[in-house]
């Protein structure tokens, strides 16, 4: 296990429930755009950093096999548990690896998925152990959604502030994280030498949400974790600020706008 994935690792199953309950589900039409682009109606897909298995929604009913590659245990529960509730919950597989060394046979999807996750892979492991896995024509879609979603100018202005600040401080800690840039994922992907072609779109996704969930969705952000675990408190962070503005701009639950950026690659 590389030290990027060990760090995620570690992060993430410390707050796997709430991760869960406050992340957004990746928009609907996913599943069909990339299998479109792959030219295959119901793909095997592996899914690598499935985490508490949001990623996995948009192939029920779509895929002909899924397999979640998942390293925490606490993320591969709830991954599981949303798994088996699908009405196609044999179509769903959970696995304990990495995206450096997955154990899937060479050859056996037609579609791999990194969602919120690439930038914490090895890209000098993961793509080469990616490219094994796909089909001649197979397709790498590795997605994000921009930070934050867009609810009001001036709570989105108190996220940005508050998540600036986090990762100053993040980078202070005695083990600043490894993980490389997401705007750079496209690049890597090119640079990799294993892929025929490779693009970048953007999907969109409408969610409802109120003034905690944008407060929760800073909290569920792995730096955070980590600094308030070790004792930072949530005014150094910013998050009281955060939380006073949205509590006095967000009324209610309203509409969250996510864009999900995507970068899809052939083999």
């Amino acid at each position: 296990m590389g030290a990027a994935v060990a760090d995620a690792t570690t992060r993430f199953s410390s707050f796997a429930s709430d991760y869960d309950r406050v992340r957004p589900q990746p928009p609907a039409l996913l599943a069909q755009v990339i299998s479109q682009w792959a030219g295959v109606s119901e793909p095997d897909v592996v899914d690598i950093g499935t985490g508490s298995g949001l990623s996995l929604l948009p192939w029920s009913g779509r895929a002909r096999s899924v397999t979640g590659i998942e390293p925490s245990g606490p993320m591969r529960e709830i991954a599981r548990q949303r798994a088996a509730a699908l009405p196609d919950r044999d179509t769903f597989t959970l696995v304990e690896a990495v995206a450096e060394q997955t154990g899937r046979p060479a050859g056996s999807a037609d579609i791999v998925t990194a969602s919120q996750a690439m930038h914490w892979f090895d890209p000098d492991r993961a793509l080469p152990e990616i490219a094994r896995l796909l089909r001649p024509g197979g397709v790498l879609a590795a997605y994000d959604c921009d930070w934050p979603p867009c609810v009001d100018w001036e709570a989105d202005a108190a996220y940005l502030a508050y998540e600036e600040r986090m990762r100053a401080m993040e980078d202070h800690l005695p083990e600043p994280p490894r993980r490389a840039g997401k705007e750079e994922h496209a690049a890597r992907m090119r640079a990799s030498g294993l892929f025929r072609f490779v693009t970048e779109i953007a999907l969109h996704h409408q969610e409802q949400g109120d003034a905690d969930r944008l407060v929760n969705l800073a909290r569920s952000q792995s730096g955070t974790v980590e600094l308030l675990n070790g004792g930072m408190s949530e005014d150094e962070l910013g998050l009281t600020r955060l939380r006073e503005v949205a509590a006095r701009r967000i009324r209610g639950s309203v509409p969250f706008w996510w864009t999900y950026r995507i970068r899809l690659a052939v083999r």
